[in-house]
């Protein structure tokens, strides 16, 4: 005699599907939870606003040795606003925060705790547009902190001098923003890499490679190395800190520069979430 399979065993629930908000919840638990995260982020900031600030005192203690002209023109020429956010200090928040943002995805690599966060959420784009959005929302913040202190530090001690400026002067807000707005492009395009190469060191070399040594080794003198660093964020900040714009052989616009940091962001988190659901764990 043949017996017929049971057709009224219950049917597994189907687990539902998470809640892009309680990804975010997840992965800025994560980023909270490694202490290593803000000790990089505690000496980034201290080494950013102590070159900044370095660099303003130097100029407030040797104030006297400056002819008086020169005193004169030194807010009227922008020299406040160039020392409010140095390039040198700009250049270490750039490289920093890269290796931050691909710290963020390669560390659960070597980890190999990405696979548990892969068989927990399938949905790969998802869980990386969550962590690109905890990435961009943490190092605007911190941007914000080490571009705000930086700015109203330095200018305090110009002010002691009468030679200080407000963010209602032209161009300070333009510094502050730009200056704040570093942090999350170089942030997101560290996360990119990270996302696409998966490799500590690998990752860490190229993030250096793109967000340090190309923008010094591109220069103005020729069209087509012109045109290359303004593509990079950080010659896009040097064009928007620079309020007393000097004439160049190939000049361009803030407008430009801005579209530079927009472009690069969103590039940078399409290939993060791309590069993460096309390979493989």
């Amino acid at each position: 005699m043949t017996t017929t399979a049971d057709r009224t065993s219950p049917v597994p629930a189907r687990t539902p599907r998470a809640r892009f908000g309680d990804l975010v919840a997840a992965e800025w638990g994560k980023h909270r939870s490694l202490r290593s995260t803000w000790i990089a982020y505690g000496a980034t900031a201290l080494a950013v606003i102590g070159f900044n600030v370095g660099t303003a005192y130097d100029t407030y203690r040797n104030w006297e040795l400056q002819v008086a002209g020169d005193r004169g023109a030194f807010a009227g020429d922008g020299i406040a606003l160039q020392q409010a956010f140095t390039a040198n200090a700009a250049l270490l928040l750039a490289l920093a925060l890269g290796a931050i943002g691909a710290l963020t995805i390669i560390g659960e690599y070597s980890t190999g705790t990405i696979r548990t966060t892969f068989a927990a959420v399938p949905a790969r784009r998802s869980v990386m547009a969550a962590k690109a959005v905890v990435v961009t929302v943490v190092t605007t913040v911190f941007g914000a902190v080490v571009a705000g202190v930086s700015f109203a530090v330095t200018q305090a001690l110009f002010d002691r001098r009468d030679a200080g400026v407000s963010l209602g002067d032209p161009g300070a807000l333009r510094v502050v923003v730009a200056s704040t707005l570093l942090a999350p492009v170089c942030a997101l395009a560290g996360l990119a890499l990270g996302a696409v190469i998966r490799h500590t060191a690998s990752t860490m070399i190229t993030s250096t490679v793109v967000t340090a040594l190309l923008p010094l080794f591109l220069t103005d003198g020729r069209h087509w190395s012109a045109v290359a660093g303004h593509a990079l964020p950080y010659r896009a900040w040097l064009r928007l800190v620079d309020v007393d714009h000097a004439p160049v052989a190939f000049p361009w616009t803030t407008g430009g520069a801005w579209t530079v940091y927009a472009v690069w962001a969103c590039a940078a988190g399409v290939i993060a979430v791309i590069g993460v659901h096309a390979r493989d764990q």
